[in-house]
């Protein structure tokens, strides 16, 4: 795995490695290693007993047959906050599994999308020529499928997650379920609206080449028009300049009708909605968000965003090495047999991580939450 490491430093920056971490320390096949013990996560009321209780089981079962040695490597997209936290989860349970292998991503995010793409498909194939037995991704897309696909046909598993290619030949998909999350989002708003009538701002996405955003928002659309509201989208835009997407919220709060009596931000520039809010001159509007970014925090703790919904980004890492290791020692079919309690109801390549929603009240205690796993969000 060092050749990897070697290969992706100079484009893209290397996170850690973990284990063994070169070929002279790794046990030969067949060799049997010690019993898989991880400690215990400290219980806090963000805890994801479920979740945590799966991967108890997996180990349980994993333990009952022959533990061998194993390498594979998680290809990320970049090394922001947001990835970091899956970041730290890849790294903890690779060590947990003592497995060779790198968590990988650039330190930046390049503004040469396509450059970046290409990079991930060549560490893909590098990783399957330096004899890697099990690959997680945070795909691009359907750019990444082909190299994925060839993995695959080496008979390498490859598990995607945060983002998915479901045209693809992955094992499974390990994340949020974007629909079902727009709908919690939703459904957190509606318990602190008066009686419609009255107009619900969405911040999110119509546009349906951007899957994930599109589903989110059609989540929280569904369930606002069928509480008997008006809904109504301003599309998120990500610019760093904030001044157009502030403006295209005002602009569509002025011009609803019925007035607006709430808005759902659904991306980690949710924030954007409280500055809409006052530059429409609505600041008691109630406001819910996603993503923990800092400036919802600030908003939240002045009482201005009254919850925020997160994705378990650092259980998404936790769970592909897991996966991965399960694939490997016990089968796809085994290791989803135990991740039944995780996986979606209408997708059986889908694990579902589920996100935590964060009231305005509850911040300290989220972040003592975080604190226990060890990330920043």
């Amino acid at each position: 795995m060092t050749t990897i490491g070697r290969c992706s430093m100079a484009a893209f920056g290397l996170i850690m490695t973990t284990a063994a971490c070169g070929s002279s320390d790794t046990p030969g096949a067949g060799t049997e290693l010690p019993r898989i013990d991880r400690a215990p996560t400290p219980e806090n009321e963000f805890t994801p007993v479920e979740l945590e209780t799966t991967v108890d089981n997996l180990i349980i079962k994993v333990n009952e047959g022959t533990v061998e040695p194993m390498q594979m490597v998680v290809l990320l997209k970049n090394l922001t906050p947001f990835f970091a936290s899956i970041a730290t989860g890849a790294s903890r349970a690779m060590g947990e599994l003592e497995v060779t292998g790198n968590v990988l991503g650039p330190t930046d995010q390049s503004s040469d999308t396509t450059t970046s793409q290409d990079i991930q498909n060549q560490q893909i194939r590098q990783a399957v020529a330096d004899g890697v037995e099990g690959i997680g991704i945070a795909p691009y897309g359907d750019i990444n499928g082909a190299a994925m696909d060839e993995a695959v046909a080496e008979g390498i598993p490859v598990v995607t997650l945060d983002g998915d290619v479901p045209t693809s030949k992955r094992s499974l998909y390990v994340g949020t379920i974007n629909k079902s999350a727009g709908a919690t989002a939703g459904k957190t708003l509606l318990a602190m609206l008066p009686p419609p009538p009255g107009t619900v701002i969405i911040h999110g996405n119509l546009g349906t080449s951007w899957a994930d955003g599109y589903n989110r928002t059609l989540g929280a659309w569904q369930v606002i028009e069928a509480a008997g509201y008006t809904p109504l989208v301003s599309e998120a835009v990500f610019h760093e300049d904030e001044t157009f997407d502030v403006d295209s919220i005002k602009s569509r709060i002025e011009a609803a009708d019925p007035p607006v009596i709430g808005i759902v931000g659904l991306f980690n520039v949710s924030y954007r909605c409280v500055m809409g809010a006052d530059a429409a001159g609505i600041p008691d509007v109630p406001i819910v968000a996603f993503d923990f970014d800092p400036k919802t925090v600030e908003y939240m703790r002045e009482g201005r965003i009254k919850a925020t919904h997160t994705q378990r980004q650092y259980y998404q890492g936790y769970l592909v090495p897991y996966i991965l290791y399960g694939i490997k020692t016990i089968g796809l079919d085994g290791t989803k047999e135990i991740l039944a309690p995780l996986m979606d109801a209408d997708a059986d390549s889908t694990v579902n991580t589920g996100i935590d929603t964060v009231p305005f009240d509850k911040i300290d205690a989220y972040d003592d939450f975080l604190a226990t796993i060890g990330v920043i969000q």
